[in-house]
């Protein structure tokens, strides 16, 4: 039978699941977890985890308690860790401080812990429940929860388009159909990523410099996410922008020995995953992000790349911000999509956040 929560345990962990957010853009690859330790009724102590190979969030709220942390409820948004990896496991520290009862949120999806932390909790004789506010726990963790469950990252196809579904116009001139306001909600976007994907034809096009700017981290330093490009003749300009500063990976098909260690004498790495038609592999490149502890990718491309990630399926979610504008139907469109024969065919999606960002229309819509 699940527990039945109150009215304060529905408190306590909105809360958590609010400190939680204070690390999307610095914990990657870890993730999001926020904690708060009631006590008679009052919060005696509360954290989140704020940067991967810092404390957790449950330690950062057992220090802020102190002794009254003995016969406390603390609330996680993630099960605690049972196991050593770069700090101890969490559970023992709760058994150590005394805590009497853990609500967690979701159970921790790492094979390392899947419900460990809560057994061991259980055991000890602590109550251990889990289950409140899970939905809203795991979008926190999304990529995390992705990467942990399926071996792949969490992909967010980000464009920017009239109000008719054009990009670009017909000679590749984007810059800006959207406002300063939606510009600045797409780097937020950006800084809670831990890989920004586009393609050559963009880095031509464009000369963009894909990183995170104007974005603040509460407390701690902000990630600057990896900048993947797919780059199948390794064409990449040696001046590009983006090459200037932060990691970059090249994903190219074949090598040419003094290309690639241009690249590299720039700083970039080049991996060579070849697939049909002489393109890069993109499940095989996703798979390689994942592998790296590759939670969320952001998705900022063109209409082939994006079109071409749109068939192979790897796509989670859009991302859509539309311009009160049309540019007509010589421009260019979003994706390079082959022509349906039935409307039975279409891909759906559901739409989960609509909003005005300034006079653009921001919309959040993802694949059944």
């Amino acid at each position: 039978m699940a527990p039945a929560f109150s009215a304060s345990d529905h408190q306590h962990m909105a809360r958590a699941l609010r400190l939680a957010e204070r690390g999307l853009f610095s914990t990657s690859p870890n993730p999001r977890v926020g904690c708060v330790i009631v006590r008679d009724g009052e919060i005696v102590g509360e954290g989140w985890h704020v940067r991967a190979g810092g404390q957790h969030a449950e330690v950062h709220a057992l220090q802020a308690a102190g002794d009254r942390a003995r016969g406390a409820t603390l609330y996680v948004t993630l099960e605690p860790c049972s196991h050593h990896g770069r700090t101890p496991p969490c559970a023992e520290a709760l058994l150590v401080a005394g805590v009497a009862r853990v609500v967690a949120a979701m159970q921790d999806p790492n094979p390392q812990v899947a419900g460990r932390g809560l057994a061991h909790l259980r055991v000890a004789g602590v109550i251990a429940e889990c289950g409140l506010l899970a939905a809203e726990a795991q979008e926190i963790n999304v990529g995390f929860v992705a990467r942990m469950t399926r071996a792949r990252p969490w992909l967010r196809m980000k464009l920017a388009a009239s109000l008719d579904g054009k990009t670009a116009l017909q000679n590749g001139a984007s810059q800006w159909l959207t406002g300063a306001a939606a510009r600045q909600d797409g780097h937020r976007w950006r800084a809670r990523a831990c890989a920004i994907l586009s393609g050559i034809g963009t880095v031509r096009h464009d000369d963009p410099q894909l990183n995170v700017r104007a974005v603040e981290a509460p407390g701690a330093e902000l990630h600057q996410p990896l900048k993947v490009i797919v780059d199948s003749r390794l064409e990449l300009p040696l001046d590009a922008r983006l090459l200037r500063d932060g990691a970059v990976l090249i994903a190219a098909t074949a090598d040419d020995c003094g290309r690639s260690a241009a690249l590299v004498q720039r700083g970039a790495e080049v991996i060579l995953l070849p697939g049909p038609g002489g393109k890069v592999d993109l499940v095989a490149l996703l798979d390689e992000l994942a592998r790296r502890g590759i939670n969320e990718v952001h998705v900022e491309a063109g209409f082939a790349l994006s079109g071409s990630l749109l068939r192979a399926g790897v796509v989670d979610e859009l991302l859509l911000y539309l311009a009160p504008c049309l540019i007509g139907d010589a421009a260019r469109g979003m994706f390079d999509l082959p022509p349906l024969q039935s409307l039975a065919d279409k891909r759906t999606l559901q739409i989960r956040d609509l909003r005005m960002l300034g006079a653009d229309l921001r919309v959040l819509a993802r694949f059944s």
